[in-house]
């Protein structure tokens, strides 16, 4: 599986992961409603279980993905600040873009 992540979300999901609450826990991707052949994803602090694929991105921050759900092979994780701060988290190897 894989994961991509721009260097705004980067710095976003860094400062998650220092928090208090993020005491052994990780990054999750995860799918929260899915239409068939697209989806619309969100991020979380996790820990992982046995469905889970640890993915290592280029920002050296691992993801967790759940192995079951092909729509998250291949998201791209984004923050914007620009309308408003917030992530924008996309699969660009299903054809839809959404948020």
């Amino acid at each position: 599986m894989k994961c991509k992540i721009n260097r705004n979300a980067a710095k976003v999901l860094k400062n998650m992961l220092s928090s208090e609450e993020a005491e052994g826990k990780m990054i999750r991707v995860f799918i929260t409603l899915n239409h068939g052949e697209h989806a619309h994803y969100d991020v979380k602090l996790d820990t992982p279980t046995e469905h889970d694929e640890i993915v290592e991105t280029d920002k050296d921050i691992k993801i967790l993905l759940d192995k079951r759900e092909n729509l998250l092979d291949g998201v791209w994780v984004q923050y914007f600040h620009v309308p408003e701060d917030g992530f924008f988290i996309t699969n660009p190897s299903t054809g839809f873009l959404e948020k």
